[in-house]
């Protein structure tokens, strides 16, 4: 059977030769008659693939070695209520930037923990989302624990490229839907996490990376599952961890690194981004983008609108047809909207704008 065009927005496509070495190595890994799913997670099979998926992330993000890398479970949703039960003790406050809608829920965690130590400083959703916030428009208390971001949009479509100025305040960033799009400066962080159903691997999955003297802080008067100490004191095997998701996460890296790192994926990024967005451009009475500043525009959520709402179903149908699945826009949203993670190559976008381009035309 032909493999679809994947542009769903999660969980997502993964690289072919990832899930090909797991179909290889599915019912017999490493000659213990047992796939990974099946074995041990104190085995010593098990026991390498894990190392092996934390030292990946380590070296494919530069993470300096006064930052702890945590394999936890949960998703991102989780680490919106876990980060401020941490962090937010002792009538600790932080800051929010409210960008889109898992910043906003982000936040609507904390204001639960931590009630109004938990502070929104900027909230975009009257202009409903369809920018970032400009520097004078982000209002950082200097009594803030920390300053959360989502660093892409995945809902709206918009995207950090350059970080806020947090006047020193340690920064915090969901990065589920664009991390490893593009090499950063982690030093830039006190913490990052990411679900890992996009860019990284299966959910159910999220990778965490903050400096010690972030984790420092941290309570250490929670439940046990819910103290990033503990997670990180015991390498992220306190509990069963989830074995699968942690060995897709070791393929996606693996092959990340031999197509030449964040650096390749990175170029890739921008000829998809240059590729899709030339082709909105040139057609803007046709495609209408909903991201109202270029610069803001996202290269991992690329949302657009077509003149009625009959031509969009049509463009919908007429995708699935021509072998491109996902396409259909977020129903707080609608439209179009294209998520062209990691794994989505370059001729994968080639293909769609060439469809494109097609529609454009028989619609005319």
């Amino acid at each position: 059977m032909a493999r679809k065009i994947n542009f769903y927005a999660g969980p997502a496509g993964l690289p072919l030769p990832a899930l090909e070495r797991a179909q290889k190595e599915l019912l017999d890994f490493e000659n213990t008659g047992m796939s990974v799913m099946e074995i041990s997670h104190r085995s010593k099979e098990y026991d390498k693939v894990h190392n092996e998926a934390i030292e990946l992330t380590r070296e494919l993000l530069g993470v300096p070695d006064n930052y702890k890398i945590m394999l936890l479970q949960g998703g991102g949703n989780l680490q919106f209520a876990m980060l401020p039960m941490n962090i937010l003790h002792g009538g600790k406050k932080a800051d929010y930037i409210v960008t889109g809608q898992w910043a906003k829920k982000a936040f609507k965690e904390a204001k639960i923990v931590a009630g109004d130590n938990a502070r929104c400083v900027c909230n975009m959703e009257g202009e409903k989302f369809n920018r970032l916030p400009r520097p004078e428009e982000i209002k950082i208390n200097p009594d803030a624990a920390y300053v959360h971001i989502c660093s892409n949009n995945t809902i709206f479509g918009t995207q950090w490229k350059n970080w806020p100025d947090t006047k020193g305040i340690p920064l915090c960033a969901d990065m589920s839907s664009d991390i490893m799009w593009r090499p950063i400066d982690v030093k830039d962080f006190a913490f990052i996490y990411a679900g890992a159903q996009k860019n990284l691997g299966p959910s159910g999955l999220v990778v965490a990376i903050m400096r010690n003297d972030f984790l420092e802080m941290c309570s250490d008067k929670l439940p046990s599952m819910l103290q990033y100490r503990i997670h990180a004191d015991k390498n992220s095997l306190y509990n069963t961890p989830p074995c699968f998701s942690i060995y897709i996460l070791r393929n996606v890296l693996a092959y990340n690194k031999s197509i030449g790192g964040l650096g390749a994926i990175y170029k890739n990024n921008l000829k998809k981004g240059e590729l899709l967005y030339g082709c909105i451009d040139k057609h803007a009475d046709f495609y209408k983008p909903f991201v109202a500043v270029k610069e803001d525009r996202s290269y991992m959520n690329i949302n657009f609108f077509l003149p009625t709402e009959e031509l969009t179903t049509k463009f919908i149908d007429e995708a699935k047809k021509n072998n491109m699945v996902g396409v259909k826009g977020y129903r707080d949203v609608g439209g179009i909207r294209i998520s062209a993670y990691n794994a989505v190559s370059v001729s994968d976008i080639e293909a769609l704008v060439s469809f494109m381009e097609d529609f454009v035309k028989k619609s005319g």
